[in-house]
């Protein structure tokens, strides 16, 4: 059993090398950290051009000391400069990348389960539950999440009983974190993205309003403005002050308000399709979050049987 388990590392190793074709320092194949995986590559000497095929896991690169010289491309991001000792670079899941390099490096890969993300974004910041969208980022100084990594590199190197349970800990810490940048806790970052234009909220706010029923999603609402997700989001909360599927929900409930004052006659359900929602009963929570009644209640209340 344990030669069988050496042997499977083994050709996960030789795997990853075909991609990256350095011998790593340290690795968590086989030591059952499930929430991240984690590669510490030390003083890699290895140069020219490499290709990676996309990947299932968000990836976290952390430089702890930068090659010479290095140009890389992944999800449209294209840079022709070493990243800074100490940066980090997201690279979301899904990308493939390509990069050529010349001389030694030293760095930290971190891949984090885009699932894992995607709960901590629900639960802690109150994303939409269908999708949490990571952009490509290059370069980042984010002091607490370089710490994050390096402690996930000092188990990776001398941990021991008990590393899984951490291991799951610091995927969170570092989800956290990661978010923590992309929305509003940073401040700088939210200036950059600006506020989506006038002309451009206009034509998304109609293209919500005509197709409610149809669900409008954030890469379709995004494309309309020709933007990426991640930064329509961000812009379009600027303008609004409510996140697109916030919105969207608010319109919905609108359009069920307008239908249960102009047609007695209208089901609870009728009115919940017409108005773009799942079910009836995911119609009467929205509603009675948003309005303060449940629908039966707002008719009544309006004087219409």
């Amino acid at each position: 059993m344990v030669v069988r388990q050496e042997e499977n590392i083994a050709k996960r190793i030789e795997g990853t090398q075909r991609f990256v074709p350095f011998t790593p320092s340290a690795t968590s194949y086989g030591l059952e950290w499930n929430a991240l995986r984690a590669v510490r590559y030390l003083k890699s000497s290895t140069s020219g051009e490499f290709s990676m095929p996309p990947a299932s896991r968000h990836g976290l690169v952390l430089t702890i000391q930068p090659a010479e010289r290095l140009d890389v491309q992944y999800a449209g991001l294209t840079v022709k400069r070493p990243p800074v000792a100490g940066s980090i670079n997201v690279i979301p899941a899904g990308s493939s990348v390509q990069w050529s390099r010349q001389g030694s490096m030293d760095a930290l890969f971190i891949h984090l389960e885009p699932s894992l993300v995607a709960r901590v974004a629900m639960e802690s910041f109150d994303f939409d539950s269908s999708r949490t969208v990571l952009p490509p980022l290059y370069g980042l100084n984010v002091p607490e999440l370089r710490s994050a990594m390096l402690a996930v590199d000092a188990e990776l190197r001398v941990g021991g009983v008990g590393g899984s349970l951490l291991a799951e800990s610091f995927a969170n810490v570092l989800a956290v974190h990661l978010i923590r940048h992309m929305t509003g806790r940073n401040r700088e970052l939210a200036a950059a993205d600006g506020v989506l234009p006038r002309h451009k909220l206009q034509t998304v706010i109609e293209y919500i309003i005509e197709n409610l029923i149809g669900s409008p999603t954030l890469e379709q609402m995004a494309a309309v403005v020709h933007l990426s997700p991640y930064h329509f989001a961000r812009q379009f909360k600027a303008a609004t002050g409510l996140a697109p599927h916030q919105y969207v929900i608010a319109r919905r409930i609108e359009r069920a308000q307008r239908l249960l004052l102009t047609d007695s006659e209208l089901g609870l359900a009728e009115v919940a399709f017409r108005s773009g929602f799942a079910n009836q009963s995911h119609f009467c929570l929205h509603f009675k979050r948003v309005v303060g009644l449940t629908p039966r209640q707002f008719r009544g209340s309006t004087g219409i049987r």
